[in-house]
C-alpha cells in the first residue's frame, strides 16, 4: 500500500498492484497537504499541510487517532517520525524545526536556517536531525536541545530533499540547482562531482543496499 496527499488537502491509500484508491480519501487538512510519513511500526501515519497542521491517521480505517497539533510553521514542509516512533520532527515555512511528542507536546524549537526548512531525516540513534532549507544550506542538529553540530554548503538553490546512507557515513541531497550532491558526514565535505538532471529535483531515496540513489524532479 501507498498513501499519497494531494492540493486537495486529502490523503488517499492506493493499492499499488491494482493501481486503484482504497476507500475514501482521508480528510481533515484545510489546505493543500505538503508532506507524510509512515511512522516505523506501520502503524500511523503523521501529514503536514499548509493549513500549518500536523494530523495523525490510522491508515487501516483513514480517521485521525488524535487532535490535530497546532504548529505554528504557518506551513509544514516536512515532518518526520523519529527511529522510536515516540515523536517526530517538523520544518516549516518559519525558517524553524520543531521536535514533537506523540500527544502534541512542543518538546524543542530548532532554530539556525535563515530561510524555510524544507526536508528533514532522523540519524539512526535518534540523537541528530538533518535538516536541508531554502538558505541552500544542510545542517546538522542535537536532537535533545538543538545545538547546531555542522553546516554543509554547496547548493546554490533550496535543497528540497535529503537523505542518509544505510550506513551513515553519507547524506544525498536534492537541490532546486538540478543536482544531487553526496556529503561525507566523517569530513563534512562533498564527493565527487554533482550529479545533474535538467530541471529542478523535488525528491530522493536510498534502498536499504545502499548500492543506488533514485532521484526525481
Amino acid at each position: 500500500m501507498v498513501v499519497s496527499g494531494s492540493a486537495d488537502g486529502r490523503l488517499r491509500l492506493w493499492n499499488v498492484k491494482e493501481g486503484d484508491v482504497v476507500g475514501d480519501p482521508w480528510e481533515g487538512h484545510s489546505a493543500p497537504m505538503k508532506c507524510l510519513d509512515w511512522s516505523p511500526n506501520a502503524r500511523e501515519i503523521a501529514s503536514g499541510s499548509q493549513d500549518g497542521t500536523i494530523r495523525r491517521w490510522n491508515p487501516n480505517t483513514g480517521r485521525q487517532i488524535a487532535p490535530p497539533i497546532e504548529t505554528g510553521h504557518d506551513c509544514v514542509n516536512d515532518v518526520k517520525y523519529s527511529p522510536r516512533g515516540d515523536k517526530f520532527a517538523s520544518g516549516g515555512s518559519d525558517h524553524e524545526i520543531r521536535v514533537w511528542s506523540k500527544d502534541g507536546k512542543l518538546l524543542i524549537e530548532i532554530k539556525g536556517h535563515d530561510y524555510s526548512v524544507r526536508s528533514l531525516c532522523w540519524s539512526k540513534d535518534g540523537a541528530y536531525i538533518f535538516s536541508g532549507s531554502g538558505d541552500m544550506t544542510i545542517r546538522k542538529w542535537q536532537s535533545i536541545d538543538g545545538k547546531e553540530l555542522v553546516v554543509l554548503r554547496g547548493h546554490t538553490r533550496t535543497v528540497k530533499s535529503i537523505c542518509l546512507s544505510p550506513d551513515e557515513r553519507h547524506l544525498v541531497s536534492a537541490s532546486s540547482d538540478c543536482s544531487v550532491r553526496i556529503w561525507d558526514l566523517k569530513t563534512n565535505q562533498q564527493v565527487g562531482d554533482a550529479l545533474l538532471h535538467d530541471d529542478e529535483l523535488l525528491a530522493l531515496a536510498i534502498p536499504s543496499d545502499g548500492r543506488y540513489i533514485a532521484s526525481a524532479g
